[in-house]
């Protein structure tokens, strides 16, 4: 009885076909860092520890400012305010001490 040869080799060309596809179709696709979008918010400080950050937050709290903290990265905190608030918040930044 003969051997059929057709069957595997149209299975081995369909996978080949496919391979080749996914890898057009994917390569050179890298995430690329997206800008960071502050929405509303605006960047007052950039500070080196979470403490640090939320002690700012807190004296921005006391002195009526609204303001919240993000974490992008290690050993990374900034603090946002309002736009209307930056000025003041800039200020009480500058005056702000970090605890050693």
């Amino acid at each position: 009885m003969p051997y059929d040869t057709g069957g595997p080799l149209v299975a081995v060309v369909v996978l080949a076909l496919l391979a080749l596809f996914t890898r057009w179709a994917f390569a050179g696709r890298t995430a690329a860092p997206s800008p960071v979008d502050d929405g509303l918010l605006t960047r007052v400080a950039t500070l080196s520890r979470r403490e640090s950050a939320l002690q700012l937050r807190a004296l921005l709290s006391d002195a009526g400012i609204r303001s919240t903290v993000r974490f992008p990265g290690a050993h990374r905190a900034e603090v946002l305010v309002f736009p209307e608030d930056a000025d003041r918040a800039r200020a009480l930044a500058a005056s702000f001490s970090t605890p050693e």
